[in-house]
């Protein structure tokens, strides 16, 4: 039973699916990553064959004699192995111009057999797994049916092993891996990033005077308040004398529960006197903690060290993984940071209290998206959002995006004339449409070859939008949608979503810049600042 041959539709459809997963995606892949694609996509067309070739044997009970069967398996062969050597000849021109696209090296002529050798490994292996299921599978329906009707045992064997396969997947290996990861990054979370120092100034969390240790802020929460920019930096830059700017930063390890941490953030910012300040921005964070750096010296650069911003550690994980297993708590811990935050700045007089902002990153995005029921409940209670690389879970920009005006594409959306969102890739596209632009402002920045703003599991059945009509920039114009196959090569992107220049994949760099400017700019602030803060910004 393990060693049995493959199947005829099975290997028809694992071949076919896994040179589909060598077409073009968003960006380039590697060798390891391709070939572990390949075999993922590979074993998902085998069984899909499988199931196809089973149900056709059980309509159709005519059998081809055994000559013509072995023709035909010498044609599929041959027609197998022509198709991959084709595909991974055009792969390798596919890889090498999305590199060029992105400035990455182009000599690659070693990828293709490595990815084809890793993918056959990968397949065999999950191959003789799924074989080692069926053979138990069919050992215990034997056993059942000495005992009970044969349609008896069939059911309860099939519930028994699918239920043994479900608790290994889920109870086993994925919890299992959540838990190793957690452990990981909590190990790591007590680390400090190198050259980062505990703080002297007062308005920072961990530094003197402060209601949170130093050592409790975690590894990102450190790297937060002690890289702050310094007076003489932002005198440096603007020519007058600057303030300390304030930081204020929760750990996990600060206090127990989000509405604690955020009670004890309020009482931090009351400290500092952030509430004293032009400007205080919510920000989310992601999984570990991490706040882009340039979202927060950009805004203290525009207000010369008069701003203020606060944010707190919900998890350990990496964001990808706390985008699977603690999505909820981002959302609890965003909620009650906000909601905290905005009834203490509610208390001050009207004409005295500071722009209310809000901003986050890829998972920090969401986190602070699920504060409100919609984009008008935002900016009825915010003054300005500027959101970077919003996942395709996240509410508010899924709505916009869905209710875009006609002619739009859905990876430059405008949303009712643009008189409250936009949508930008480049700082031009902030001016577009040229229509009025009231405050409060929401800018969403999203690259359109950023598979952390398409991924969706929506992927496996359905065609995106992205992919109908022109395409966006960077996006390769062969690029096409396969059902399953695009899901996994998209998922597989993200790996790989940092690792290109600025204005590709996940690489938002100094356009953090524009995206402030345009929300909340201060009254002596020019386009000239903007460009000067650009060139800044992106050399950090």
């Amino acid at each position: 039973m393990v060693q049995r041959r493959l199947g005829f539709g099975g290997t028809l459809l694992a071949t076919l699916f896994a040179c589909a997963s060598l077409t073009p995606s968003l960006l380039p892949r590697t060798w390891l990553y391709q070939g572990v694609m390949g075999a993922v996509t590979g074993i998902l067309g085998y069984a899909a064959g499988a199931g196809l070739g089973a149900l056709g044997r059980a309509v159709i009970p005519y059998r081809l004699p055994a000559r013509w069967r072995r023709i035909a398996w010498q044609v599929l062969l041959g027609v197998c192995a022509g198709l991959v050597v084709v595909t991974l000849s055009y792969s390798l021109d596919w890889q090498r111009d999305l590199r060029a696209l992105m400035g990455k090296d182009t000599e690659i002529a070693w990828f293709p057999p490595l990815i084809l050798g890793v993918t056959m490994a990968l397949f065999a292996a999950a191959l003789l797994a799924a074989r080692l299921i069926r053979l138990g599978g069919r050992r215990l329906n034997a056993w059942l049916d000495r005992y009970v009707p044969v349609y008896v045992g069939h059911a309860i064997g099939v519930l028994v092993i699918g239920l043994l396969v479900a608790v290994v997947a889920n109870d086993v290996l994925f919890n299992g891996f959540v838990a190793r990861m957690s452990d990981i990054s909590s190990v790591a979370n007590e680390g400090t990033h190198p050259g980062v120092r505990r703080p002297v100034s007062a308005y920072v969390s961990g530094g003197p005077g402060s209601l949170v240790s130093w050592e409790s802020l975690g590894r990102e929460g450190r790297r937060f308040t002690g890289t702050a920019a310094t007076p003489a930096r932002l005198s440096a830059f603007s020519g007058r004398p600057a303030a300390d700017p304030i930081r204020v930063y929760i750990g996990l390890d600060s206090t127990g529960s989000p509405r604690a941490q955020a009670a004890l953030a309020v009482r931090e910012l009351e400290r500092t006197g952030a509430f004293g300040r032009p400007v205080l921005a919510v920000l989310g964070t992601t999984g570990t903690g991490w706040v882009d750096p340039r979202m927060a010296d950009s805004l203290e650069y525009l207000y010369n060290g008069r701003s203020a911003m606060v944010a707190l550690q919900y998890s350990y994980l990496p964001s990808w993984v706390s985008f699977l297993v603690d999505r909820d708590k981002a959302a609890a811990a965003g909620r009650a940071l906000f909601e905290a935050v905005r009834e203490r700045w509610a208390r001050l007089p009207a004409g005295s209290r500071p722009k209310l902002l809000l901003s986050g990153e890829s998972l920090g995005s969401f986190q602070m998206e699920k504060s409100f029921r919609d984009l008008r409940d935002l900016v009825s209670r915010a003054d300005g959002a500027v959101f970077v690389g919003p996942p395709n879970a996240n509410p508010i920009w899924s709505h916009l995006t869905a209710g875009r005006d006609p002619g739009s594409p859905v990876w430059r959306p405008v949303y009712r004339r643009g008189r409250t969102a936009r949508f930008a890739q480049y700082p031009a596209d902030l001016s577009r449409p040229g229509g009025p632009w009231p405050r409060p402002r929401v800018v969403y920045l999203q690259n359109a070859s950023d598979p952390v703003v398409w991924w969706s599991p929506r992927l496996i059945y359905r065609r995106p939008a992205w992919l109908e009509g022109p395409r966006g920039p960077g996006v390769n114009p062969q690029m096409n949608w396969f059902p399953l196959v695009t899901f996994w090569q998209v998922l597989v992107d993200m790996t790989a979503a940092l690792d290109v220049p600025p204005g590709h994949g996940h690489r938002y760099g100094a356009n953090i810049v524009d995206g402030w400017a345009a929300v909340a700019a201060p009254p002596d602030w020019n386009a000239g600042d903007t460009r000067r803060l650009r060139a800044l910004i992106s050399t950090r």
